[in-house]
């Protein structure tokens, strides 16, 4: 574990001034969100438009267009969670089963014909991890914009498969990275939960 941090301390070091400055936009993103602020949304476009030309400038431009879409979602999320005349500020909210199994059976489903299109056609590592980590993240990133609670509990499960992912690529920065969100996953999931609560109460008062 001290190797790992160690590793994983001195590759961060390494990085750019370009992937520094995403990295540090990136946390105050979901530092923010935790706090269910709207400045989370400039953050997260600055970062992942920061991201998409580090992915792009290194040939990995399936990750550049995943970061592309994370910019279009945070213009979608800053305009869902802003204040609107007398319309309330977006509550947090959670999903059904049903949206659930639907959209977890959308993932599995985008995971296999990609995983399978990356086995057959190229030399990706694990690209079936690396297709459901994909997915997942474009149906979250999406949660997030419409805060539904259960966000919190998709990302704990794709960042820790993108933590085994990032060390077994020997890219120990972005693996500590992954641990410190999912460190700020848990304490954003009691957060909302306890805003959550609140809010209930509230509507159950008036």
């Amino acid at each position: 574990m001290v190797e790992f941090f160690q590793q994983g301390l001195h590759a961060f070091l390494q990085q750019s001034a370009a992937e520094l400055a995403a990295v540090a936009l990136g946390l105050a993103y979901l530092i923010l969100a935790m706090r269910q602020s709207i400045w989370c949304w400039p953050c997260a476009f600055l970062s992942t438009a920061l991201f998409a030309w580090v992915f792009f400038d290194v040939s990995l431009v399936m990750e550049s267009v995943l970061n592309v879409y994370y910019m279009a979602m945070a213009a979608y999320g800053f305009w869902c969670w802003q204040r609107r005349g007398d319309v309330p500020v977006l509550p947090i909210t959670t999903w059904p089963l049903r949206t659930h199994t639907l959209a977890i059976g959308g993932i599995a489903l985008l995971t296999l014909v990609s995983g399978y299109l990356l086995t057959s056609h190229t030399q990706a590592a694990w690209p079936y991890l690396d297709s459901f980590t994909t997915w997942g993240s474009v149906i979250t990133t999406f949660m997030v914009a419409r805060k539904i609670f259960e966000n919190w509990l998709y990302w704990l499960v794709i960042d820790s498969v993108a933590l085994f992912l990032y060390w077994d690529r020997e890219l120990y920065g972005a693996a500590l990275l992954m641990v410190v969100y999912l460190v700020l996953i848990v304490v954003g999931t009691v957060t909302w939960y306890r805003q959550w609560q609140q809010q209930t109460e509230c509507v159950a008062a008036s």
